[in-house]
């Protein structure tokens, strides 16, 4: 049985071309196992295209855009990983600026393997202890970050983890911190106008 405890919560999840396919499609259904709502924002609209390792895999809907969406619209995000997109969308300034509003307003952020590396370069990896996929930790440490080798590290509104092994331990540190900003927030399960469900 579904446990409901996300009700309403609106999550974006930020994607380009080339994440690791199982780091968004896991996390997401136990998101949606607990009531949550899924949006993936990308670079444009169309389809973003997942890959097992290096080899290209599924396609899936992208919902709206970095610029287009707007970050009150959600209460969190997830950030999969993957060499290729955690490259490509580091370097768009709009996710970066997307992410740094939900941090200012301490909302939560789960990000796994190299989805940490949005984190380094939005700024928001100085003065944290978080982890990622093992080639990024001197990205990470360059941008001021604490970062330990370590299934799940959970530092404020933060949570990351190393690979897609970690992915249990990632998804129950996740719907814990995304369950306290619901307690947080209980506006955070309204209804919002054009947010409906992931396709």
């Amino acid at each position: 049985m579904d446990d409901q405890t996300l009700p309403g919560l609106h999550v974006a999840v930020l994607l380009t071309d080339g994440f690791e396919q199982v780091e968004f499609t896991e996390p997401r259904t136990t998101l949606e196992q607990h009531g949550a709502m899924i949006k993936i924002i990308s670079l444009q609209r169309g389809k973003v295209r997942g890959f097992h390792h290096d080899q290209p895999a599924d396609e899936f809907t992208v919902d709206t855009t970095f610029d287009e969406a707007d970050p009150m619209d959600f209460d969190a995000v997830l950030l999969p990983g993957g060499k290729v997109n955690g490259d490509r969308i580091r370097n768009i300034e709009a996710a970066q600026r997307f992410l740094q509003h939900i941090d200012q307003e301490r909302k939560p952020i789960a990000a796994i393997c190299h989805g940490s590396w949005l984190l380094a370069s939005a700024g928001l990896a100085e003065g944290r202890t978080l982890t990622s996929w093992p080639s990024i930790q001197d990205d990470i440490r360059s941008a001021g970050g604490n970062w330990v080798d370590q299934e799940v590290v959970v530092d404020g509104n933060l949570v990351t983890s190393r690979q897609p092994d970690d992915i249990p331990a990632f998804n129950q540190k996740m719907v814990e911190s995304f369950s306290l900003r619901m307690n947080a927030s209980p506006g955070a399960q309204a209804e919002r106008p054009g947010l409906g469900a992931s396709s």
